[in-house]
C-alpha cells in the first residue's frame, strides 16, 4: 500500500465529516452547500495528500476553509493533547473551569492610575459567567468609583457571549439595554440585553469609556468594541480588529482534531450589521502599543 493510499485512508473520513458538519449547521446556508462540495472534491482530486498527520491535515484544511470563504472561525484545529468537542459537554465544561481559574475568567490585570482612571485589561479569553462572573464582578467593583474607565480588550481574543453582557451591564443603568442579537440556522433570534441585578457595584452609565483594540483582538473582544461603539458609550482606540463576528462550536472529527464551525452571527439591532470580515474601526486610530498613552490623555488631559 502506498503512502498516498495511506494518507487517502485516514483523510477521507475526516474530510467527508467536516463537509457534512458544514453543510448541516455553518451559519450561512447559502454559503455551506458550496464550501462542503469544496472540500469533497478536494479529497477526491489529492489536494491533502502531502498530509502526513493530523497537524498538517488542520494547516491545510484551514488554509482552504479560509480561501472559500475568508471566516476566520471556521478552521480545523490540531490538539495535542487532545481534542474536545461539544460531543462530550462534561470534559468541555471541566476544561473552561479550569482555564477560568488559570486565567481568573479573562481579567488579567485591573488598577487606578493617579488621575483616577480605571484601567481592566482583559483576555485572552471572556469566560462564561458560571465560571468567570465572580472575577469580572470583582474587577468592575475595584473600578466602580474611577472617574473614568479603559476597557482594554487587545490580548482578548475571545469570550463567551454571556461574559460580554456581564461585563457591559457594569456600564449602564440598571434598566435593561439590548446590546445585540445572535442569529442562527438551529435556534433563530437570541437577544442579549444587559443584566439588572449584578453581584459587583456598576461603574454606571455618565462616565466616559475607552476602549483599546488591535489587530489581533478577535471574536469575543470585538464584541466589546462594536456593542460599546455602536451604542455610543465608549471611544474605540488603537487599529481595525481581526473581524470575526460568527460565534462557533468545537466538534472533535478525529482524536487530536477539532472543527471549529460558525454556527451563528452577531447583529447589531439598531443597524442590522456587524463586523465580521471588515473588523470593528477605531474611533480614534493609533498604533496598539500607543492606545493606553491615547486613551489616558484625552480621559484624564490633566494627567
Amino acid at each position: 500500500m502506498t503512502t498516498d493510499t495511506l494518507t487517502a485512508t485516514w483523510t477521507t473520513p475526516i474530510l467527508e465529516h467536516c463537509a457534512e458538519l458544514v453543510d448541516a449547521r455553518y451559519v450561512l446556508p447559502e454559503v455551506a452547500p458550496r464550501v462542503a462540495e469544496a472540500l469533497r472534491a478536494a479529497a477526491a482530486a489529492g489536494r491533502y495528500a502531502a498530509c502526513t498527520g493530523p497537524e498538517d491535515l488542520a494547516v491545510a484544511v484551514t488554509a482552504h476553509l479560509h480561501e472559500l470563504t475568508a471566516d476566520l472561525h471556521l478552521r480545523l484545529l490540531f490538539h495535542a493533547d487532545g481534542a474536545m468537542g461539544e460531543q462530550d459537554p462534561a470534559a468541555l465544561e471541566a476544561y473552561w473551569r479550569e482555564e477560568a481559574r488559570r486565567t481568573a475568567g479573562g481579567v488579567q490585570r485591573v488598577e487606578r492610575t493617579a488621575s483616577g482612571v480605571g484601567v481592566v485589561v482583559l483576555g485572552p479569553v471572556l469566560c462564561h459567567p458560571a465560571m468567570g462572573g465572580d472575577a469580572v464582578a470583582a474587577a468592575m467593583s475595584l473600578v466602580a468609583d474611577a472617574d473614568a474607565l479603559v476597557l482594554d480588550v487587545r490580548g482578548c481574543r475571545g469570550g463567551s457571549p454571556d461574559g460580554v453582557v456581564l461585563l457591559l451591564s457594569h456600564l449602564f443603568e440598571p434598566e435593561p439595554v439590548r446590546l445585540g442579537d445572535v442569529e442562527s440556522r438551529e435556534g433563530g433570534t437570541h437577544q442579549y440585553w444587559t443584566q439588572s441585578a449584578l453581584a459587583g457595584r456598576r461603574f454606571g452609565p455618565d462616565k466616559p469609556v475607552a476602549v483599546l483594540t488591535s489587530a489581533e483582538t478577535f471574536s469575543g473582544g470585538e464584541a466589546v468594541a462594536f456593542d460599546l461603539q455602536d451604542l455610543g458609550r465608549a471611544t474605540v482606540v488603537g487599529e481595525r480588529t481581526r473581524g470575526g463576528a460568527h460565534p462557533r462550536i468545537g466538534v472533535s472529527v478525529h482524536p487530536q482534531l477539532e472543527l471549529s464551525l460558525p454556527v451563528a452571527r452577531s447583529v447589531s439591532p439598531r443597524t442590522g450589521g456587524n463586523w465580521e470580515g471588515a473588523g470593528v474601526l477605531p474611533d480614534v486610530e493609533v498604533a496598539a502599543s500607543d492606545a493606553l498613552d491615547t486613551a489616558l490623555a484625552f480621559l484624564a488631559p490633566t494627567a
